[in-house]
């Protein structure tokens, strides 16, 4: 049997399904939070660790040389800042995880420490920082920059960016606020240390102007795929994000992180490696495997263009270029998600754009089938790879989110596979208990 493991959801502060039949009031409703509100307050009476918001901050135009494509699905538009939603989120709860995207490429250390610093003191430690490089040109020149540096040295500045902001979360001693009424003082400046660093990308005095949070360092989530991804979710991650539809590559993976974190001095057991799945559920097997191949096959033209600028967007290279029916082009190169792009390549050699779009739909193994089904394989994925959790990517509707947090989620605690509750006061002391 496996152990207990974690669940948790990759979503944006953005418009939730809006074409589908139980979209509901949610693409009206979003803009003030109030969706995202009532899927939290689910997810933790479901039991779920956290929730992560990726981001961007570009409106796309890599399919076909235009932004009308992301305009007409719409596809990573429009997308909100998650930043100011996490304390409203933490307010309407009492114990789940936010973690929200901050680039390295982007933010300025001092900024994004002061930023989470802030966040962890305002929810009483639940909060959590995705630790993203950016990979998109048209997103650099909205900050004023006209290309990005190539893909491992923004990792290289990434590991340094990480090392400063820590350093400034540190730079006050825990001890440093004394409160002593008696003799008028409230800190003691002996212990709150400039950090003075000087480094190839940086140069930051320090410190902080106020303490560090609850959690000291907030949790740190991290999506590296490729070698310089690895290294740097492996040196600085509690939680890492892997994405393929193969179990044995996500056991190697796995298995890779602890080694890495290892060396690295950490204990592998604090590094919690999440896989990425989009179960579909159903009241039986069969109805389950029709929905399945309704939303994977791609039998809805308007699906097909929506993925594929999708993958336009995340690799910078215009898929609009290339016949569905041709084999898939084996010669292409990025300087955005090259991990991706590299294993995308090598598992669709031979096949045709239409069949690789049909499995790129797929952020994880296939899963289909009623709860004890879907249970069922989760339980063996987690037993094979020796997993610490599921990070499921929710097709955003209300009623797909009340079929996993009402009905898949508890069948999961009656195997005692999930959480009961949540024991500690902070995000990260409940993520690193088992």
């Amino acid at each position: 049997m496996a152990k207990p493991f974690h669940l948790a959801m990759f979503t944006s502060f953005n418009m939730p399904a809006w074409r589908g039949p139980w979209a509901g009031e949610a693409a009206d409703d979003w803009w003030t939070g109030d969706y995202h509100i009532s899927l939290i307050k689910q997810m933790e009476r479901a039991g779920f660790d956290f929730i992560m918001f990726e981001d961007s901050t570009y409106v796309g135009e890599h399919y076909g040389g235009s932004t009308e494509v992301s305009l007409k699905h719409p596809l990573g538009v429009p997308k909100m800042d998650p930043f100011p939603l996490l304390p409203i989120l933490a307010r309407e709860t009492k114990h789940i995880g936010l973690i929200a995207t901050g680039s390295s490429t982007f933010y300025p250390p001092y900024i994004l420490a002061r930023v989470m610093a802030t966040m962890d003191h305002l929810t009483g430690g639940r909060v959590g920082w995705n630790v993203v490089t950016s990979s998109e040109d048209i997103a650099a020149q909205n900050y004023g920059i006209d290309k990005l540096l190539d893909h491992d040295e923004r990792y290289d500045m990434a590991d340094e960016f990480v090392e400063v902001v820590k350093a400034l979360w540190d730079s006050w001693e825990p001890d440093a606020i004394v409160q002593d009424r008696e003799n008028g003082v409230w800190g003691d400046h002996t212990k709150v240390h400039t950090i003075d660093h000087v480094g190839t990308y940086f140069k930051v005095r320090g410190p902080l102007n106020f303490p560090a949070g609850p959690q000291g360092h907030p949790v740190i989530c991290q999506a590296g795929g490729s070698e310089k991804g690895r290294a740097l979710a492996a040196k600085h991650a509690n939680a890492i994000v892997a994405t393929n539809p193969r179990v044995e590559y996500l056991t190697e993976y796995r298995a890779d992180i602890r080694a890495r974190a290892e060396a690295y001095g950490r204990d592998p057991d604090e590094v919690k490696v999440l896989f990425q799945v989009s179960p579909v559920l159903a009241e039986t097997d069969e109805a389950a495997k029709e929905l399945y191949e309704q939303r994977f096959e791609l039998r809805d033209p308007l699906q097909a263009e929506r993925t594929l600028a999708g993958i336009s967007g995340t690799t910078e290279i215009d898929f609009s270029q290339f016949d569905l029916d041709e084999p898939f082009p084996q010669d292409l190169t990025t300087n955005g998600h090259q991990s991706i792009l590299d294993d995308w390549m090598r598992r669709n050699k031979g096949k045709t754009l239409r069949q690789a779009i049909s499995e790129r739909t797929q952020f994880g193994p296939p899963l289909y089938g009623t709860n004890a089904t879907v249970a069922d394989q989760l339980e063996a994925i987690a037993d094979a790879t020796g997993g610490d959790g599921f990070l499921f990517m929710f097709p955003t509707t209300r009623r797909y989110i009340d079929e996993v947090c009402s009905g898949l989620a508890p069948e999961l605690r009656r195997r005692g596979l999930i959480r009961e509750d949540y024991p500690h006061a902070t995000f990260k002391e409940n993520l690193l208990a088992f």
